[in-house]
């Protein structure tokens, strides 16, 4: 019987050593100024008790859910009439939990069950990897890392506009510039349905023009009209594709087509005091517009909503969040509002990898390598080594005596900046032959003018 070569599950991937580094790069930048804003870090189980997950991100999203087979006899519940039934039926029978979706739920999981030892509010950020049963394509995987920063427990519109602050800090400093800031407000959405008489609706409307970047317009109204919308509702709702101008001339054109509307005043407030705290701020140079069909898909959203796009790189929004009321609630917990962001680190680095922006950032985890030449100078290259490692210097030896140009090649293929040629001659000791490995040059140093370079 002939041996099949291993395979990873779809959507999934390995990472060598390089890709970590790179995306240690990102994580580190992403966790540096999320501490730096005052949020605490948090870690929530892989997996959950689908009574927490199911229910929290519309239908489409509980289709995309990991369900964990019982342990033991899974099927021990089941009885004939619930396998007729079909899968609804059959799944509370022989799943009770599922892989985390995001991150989001479990931490409202989390607060409920922890309110009376949070301090209100409560700013923490999680970075961890969360699974959906979506179809592989490039920039969306199965498995894969968010990191989310929320602030939960007041309704100041001061925390929409810090995480907006912070969400332009954090792409500044990974070096992507060209981005785009997009907000929109969930309830200005709830005026439209309704300006268009499709009053309750707004669910409908925004879990379709959240496909409008994947789809184009022309399936977001087929959808819709498959969602029960009239002709006459869609051609209402054509002008929200067509508004342009800058966010103050957007929002005043929107203003008048949703003059009657308590929805849409509400949003308009908010979204004018935010800017307002924005600019306060310092960050009013952000690349922030107002787009009024950002939607986000995710039923919990209640108020202002963002995301991030890479200006001409055709790989979807890099990151995303908003507003939400009443998150808490399903868990018992009332009255505790949240709003939260969440960064996609693969495609940001998809999108850093095609803007050539790991040059600068990726350097070898080994700052120096030591030569093994013979069994005298391995004896002298291992206390060396100590030595360094005590001073904080990360080196490494090559493990076996071999020829020196093997060596030097394999320090070149590691990427490693410095070699250091250990030699047992008595002339020496006290001072050792350091290879620069970029340059190729060579020059001798003591030990302290060693650590001094390497430093």
């Amino acid at each position: 019987m002939s041996k099949q070569p291993p395979t990873l599950p779809k959507g999934t991937r390995d990472f060598s050593p390089t890709q970590l580094y790179r995306r240690n790069h990102i994580f580190d930048t992403i966790k540096h100024i999320f501490q730096k804003y005052g949020f605490l870090p948090l870690e929530t189980p892989a997996f959950e008790n689908l009574s927490v997950l199911a229910g929290k991100y519309g239908d489409e999203g509980d289709q995309l859910l990991f369900k964990i087979l019982n342990t033991g006899d899974f099927l021990a519940k089941v009885e004939k009439e619930d396998i007729a039934q079909g899968y609804k039926t059959l799944l509370p029978s022989i799943a009770e939990k599922g892989l985390r979706y995001d991150l989001t739920v479990p931490f409202a999981r989390y607060v409920v069950m922890n309110r009376n030892d949070i301090t209100f509010p409560f700013r923490r950020y999680q970075i961890q990897p969360v699974w959906r049963a979506d179809r592989p394509q490039k920039g969306r995987y199965r498995e894969f890392y968010q990191c989310d920063a929320d602030i939960i427990g007041t309704k100041s519109l001061v925390c929409e506009a810090e995480i907006l602050a912070m969400v332009n800090e954090v792409f500044q400093q990974l070096g992507i510039h060209d981005f785009t800031i997009v907000i929109n407000h969930r309830k200005l959405l709830t005026g439209i349905a309704s300006s268009i008489r499709a009053a309750g609706k707004e669910h409908e409307l925004c879990i379709a023009i959240d496909k409008l970047d994947k789809i184009g317009r022309d399936k977001v109204f087929k959808e819709l009209a498959s969602r029960g919308f009239t002709s006459t509702s869609l051609h209402k709702l054509e002008f929200i594709f067509n508004i342009q101008g800058t966010n103050e001339e957007k929002l005043s054109l929107l203003r008048k087509h949703l003059a009657s509307s308590e929805e849409g005043s509400i949003a308009f407030n908010e979204l004018d005091k935010l800017f307002q705290y924005i600019k306060t701020l310092g960050a009013e140079d952000a690349p922030i517009t107002f787009d009024p069909t950002l939607a986000r898909g995710l039923s919990y959203y209640t108020g202002a909503i963002f995301e991030v796009k890479v200006n001409n790189i055709a790989i979807g929004s890099v990151g995303g969040g908003g507003r939400y009321d009443n998150l808490t609630t399903i868990f018992g917990l009332p009255d505790v509002s949240g709003v939260g962001f969440s960064f996609g680190v693969d495609r940001i680095y998809e999108v850093m990898a095609q803007l050539n922006l790991f040059a600068q950032s990726h350097k070898s985890a080994v700052q120096i390598m030591l030569t093994n030449i013979d069994t005298e100078s391995e004896k002298l290259a291992l206390k060396v080594l100590a030595q360094l490692r005590s001073k904080e210097i990360k080196a490494e030896i090559y493990p076996s005596p071999v020829k020196l140009k093997k060596q030097l090649s394999y320090a070149n293929k590691k990427n490693i900046p410095f070699v250091l040629i250990v030699s047992p001659r008595k002339e020496l000791i006290d001072k050792f032959t350091l290879k620069n490995m970029h340059t190729g040059a060579q020059n001798q140093y003591t030990f302290s003018e060693l650590v001094q370079i390497l430093s």
